[in-house]
């Protein structure tokens, strides 16, 4: 590793992998072209059995850019991500999966606004687009408008969409992901809505990541990932009831809830936090995912 390159440092690119040697090296490529090399890779492999540590190992040896690689028995995305951050030694932490790629000047341009950027105190970080290139967001999303901002609050202004997320890694430190025993995934909400609460983020309207759905990630098996791993979901409804407005979309939430909470043999009037009476209203909504087979 290049001591001066971890002087400097203030960001951390994380990847969190599993068995996904087959298209590391594209990430790999891309943080080699960076026009800024000031960043370090850390790669968390969450229990791979294919050649991911001899290919990450031939990389650290090139010493092309500054890389760290760690193994862990196989525990999931979120685990692996909050060890990724009990690691980091960096002011700014993004995470960037093993499917994903930056854009070139990605490095430069986040830490030139960071440095730019003169009151941080309130901020979490910066939000900025993902793209299926370097100038067309995933599917034509645009930012409401450019200035500090919450996720939900982008989201009420109508963004819908794909987003790169930079965060100050000492405020990730404090609201890592829940785990739960047998549990392997949670949405990644759960931890950035509590963020949401006390902190804003800077919107930065350009695309950093290029962004390639395949058929072994995590979007392609979301009804599987919704089965095998309800605990995690609950509290994702859980909390999304607990601090949205009523709408359509909160009682949408309700039915969600009662449905995981059948599913774990759970009373739903002890575990949803909202008046026993809008949890009733919610029941017909559960029923209509549970024949459809959502749940």
């Amino acid at each position: 590793m290049n001591k001066n390159a971890k002087e400097t440092n203030i960001l951390t690119i994380f990847t969190p992998t599993y068995n996904r040697s087959y298209i590391l090296s594209k990430a790999y490529e891309a943080l080699c072209r960076q026009t800024n090399k000031n960043f370090l890779w850390l790669i968390v492999d969450d229990g791979s059995t294919d050649e991911t540590e001899q290919l990450v190992q031939t990389w650290i040896q090139e010493k092309r850019i500054s890389i760290q690689y760690y193994f862990q028995p196989n525990g999931g995305k979120m685990r692996a991500h909050n060890r990724g951050v009990f690691l980091c030694s960096t002011e700014l932490f993004v995470c960037i999966d093993s499917d994903d790629y930056l854009v070139d000047d990605a490095v430069e341009s986040i830490i030139s606004l960071w440095n730019s950027i003169d009151k941080k105190d309130d901020l979490a970080g910066i939000v900025a687009y993902r793209g299926k290139d370097t100038t067309h967001t995933m599917f034509g999303e645009r930012f409401p408008y450019i200035g500090n901002t919450t996720m939900q609050e982008l989201y009420r202004k109508g963004f819908t969409g794909e987003t790169t997320l930079i965060y100050r890694t000492e405020i990730l430190a404090r609201f890592p992901f829940p785990t739960f025993e047998g549990e392997k995934f949670i949405p990644e909400a759960v931890a950035f809505d509590q963020i949401d609460q006390y902190y804003s983020l800077y919107t930065f309207p350009k695309v950093l990541t290029i962004c390639e759905y395949r058929d072994d990630g995590l979007s392609r098996s979301i009804d599987k990932i919704r089965e095998e791993n309800p605990k995690g979901w609950l509290l994702y409804y859980q909390q999304r009831i607990r601090n949205s407005q009523r709408s359509v979309l909160w009682y949408k939430y309700i039915a969600h809830a009662i449905c995981f909470c059948w599913r774990l043999s759970w009373d739903p009037f002890k575990e949803i936090p909202a008046h026993k009476v809008e949890i009733l209203m919610g029941f017909p909504g559960a029923l209509i995912l549970k024949i459809i087979g959502k749940l």
